[in-house]
């Protein structure tokens, strides 16, 4: 067993050695003494130092390094010392996070449990297999929310690209009703609210405000009507595309040359849809969506905008990130990324773990600042998440990596929650629902065919239609019937 002695040292900024090179690390989370007192005294050895006037032995807070001071051998120190400091250090800074976090809850910006609930049970929440309080399988249950320090969700009411033109606004209606249920089956857990003071209430209530966002701009069926409908029922984002385009926005598999671009970012119908979210107070959300979308959107919007899941694409270049030419725009206009822990968003691999993670939030607060950063886990959406980072109990370890790269503690209170509830604030002082509803209507021509009636479009539209117009208005429902 090697004694090693250590040597009283006077702080000072920077890590000194005996023979004045600076040369070690520090493993404080502060860069200035205890108290801000330069004449303070510390312990070191290795790059490690104790506060003033106490050793290993006597358990002492970490602090910075310095330089010597004459004399005063104090102690010894054992092969066995470092690792323990090491998970001194983890708990001091998890620690931390807890108490930050039971007064600052993390909101995350998208969550897939509702689509995990119909897959799984066809949204009968009352299968006793589909109990949130035992769910099993998920990266989300009630108990893991609570572990987590989750107070604001998110509820993803998603429906594939494979629904647009069919079944899509159906699908949705049904996927924003199960989030619904949620919050009736479970009122001691989850209370559904629709504004940035509902979210400030059941944090003090110590539930988690539970919101709708609607993943993909198909669910409105290229309808401001629809969109208006969708808003009344509680939807208060809307991911203008998933991964398919909309008639009149291009999604993310256009930069991947995947998909054709058709809008060039947003269509003229595209520009009324950002409109009137803006005059209903819907967040406008632009994770899946092409750069030219991404532009086009943040140059045209009145209020910030979010990504709700999406991550740094300097770091990883998947077409799911966000470039730094947007993340200027992001800064520009007060908007708020709030990033994915999708593998494949993190590293560009099938692995990756929480450090890498909070790498991406680093990258997105030194070029869009400190207040465009939040979290979108897009947990029980994704196949592979970092490790560190399996479920939705993680979230305090995530800050804790934070707070052990000196981020302040306004900053992590800011990731946790406040970015969003600003941004979303900023969202509602724009609406205006004393101005007049859009009435733009998409021309027919821009829409596929499929099994749709065309009332409306027709200049002989209603009860009395004339055998050729009637004929006309009956072929694309022919044709779905393969009777044509």
């Amino acid at each position: 067993m090697e004694q090693q002695s250590l040597v009283r040292w006077t702080c000072v900024n920077g890590c000194v050695d005996e023979d004045g090179s600076r040369e070690h690390m520090a493993l404080s989370p502060r860069e200035q003494c205890p108290g801000h007192e330069s004449e303070a005294k510390v312990t070191w050895t290795k790059g490690l130092c104790l506060s003033p006037g106490q050793d290993s032995q006597s358990g002492g807070h970490i602090g910075p390094v310095g330089k010597p001071a004459p004399g005063d051998q104090i102690m010894w120190a054992s092969w066995w010392f470092w690792p323990l400091v090491a998970i001194c250090i983890a708990d001091q800074f998890r620690d931390q996070a807890v108490q930050i976090m039971q007064d600052t809850p993390a909101i995350d910006g998208h969550n897939d449990l509702p689509w995990q609930l119909l897959k799984s049970f066809n949204n009968q929440l009352l299968d006793t297999r589909a109990n949130l309080s035992s769910l099993a399988h998920t990266h989300t249950n009630i108990p893991k929310l609570k572990a987590g320090f989750v107070g604001g969700q998110f509820w993803s009411a998603y429906t594939p690209c494979d629904t647009q033109n069919k079944d899509a606004v159906k699908r949705t209606l049904e996927q924003i009703d199960v989030v619904h249920r949620m919050c009736q089956l479970y009122p001691e857990t989850f209370v559904c609210v629709t504004n940035s003071t509902g979210i400030r209430q059941a944090f003090q209530e110590g539930k988690v405000a539970s919101l709708v966002g609607v993943e993909g701009g198909h669910s409105i069926d290229s309808s401001l009507a629809v969109l208006r409908a969708l808003y009344h029922l509680g939807m208060r984002y809307l991911t203008l595309t998933h991964s398919c385009n909309t008639p009149w926005a291009d999604n993310w598999l256009v930069d991947t040359g995947t998909d054709t671009a058709q809008s060039q970012g947003l269509s003229s119908f595209g520009q009324s849809v950002i409109k009137e979210m803006n005059r209903l107070g819907v967040l406008i959300d632009l994770a899946h969506v092409s750069v030219a979308t991404m532009k086009a959107a943040l140059q045209l919007s009145k209020a910030p905008v979010i990504f709700s899941h999406s991550s740094a694409y300097q770091l990883c270049q998947h077409r799911r990130n966000v470039p730094d030419d947007v993340l200027q725009l992001v800064r520009q206009t007060g908007s708020l990324v709030m990033v994915n822990f999708y593998n494949d968003y993190v590293s560009c691999k099938a692995e990756a773990n929480l450090s890498q993670v909070a790498d991406h939030l680093d990258h997105i607060k030194a070029v869009a600042g400190a207040g465009a950063v939040g979290f979108g886990g897009d947990f029980d959406g994704v196949s592979r998440l970092p490790s560190g980072l399996e479920d939705v109990s993680k979230y305090p370890d995530l800050v804790a990596e934070l707070l052990r790269r000196k981020w302040t503690e306004a900053e992590v209170r800011g990731v946790l929650a406040d970015n969003l509830l600003r941004v979303f604030e900023e969202v509602e002082q724009v609406s205006n629902h004393t101005q007049a509803p859009g009435e733009e209507v998409i021309p027919l021509t821009q829409l596929e065919p499929s099994c749709r009636t065309q009332y409306g479009y027709s200049k002989s539209s209603g009860k009395h239609l004339q055998p050729g117009a009637l004929l006309a208005s009956l072929v694309p429902l022919l044709l779905c019937q393969g009777l044509l």
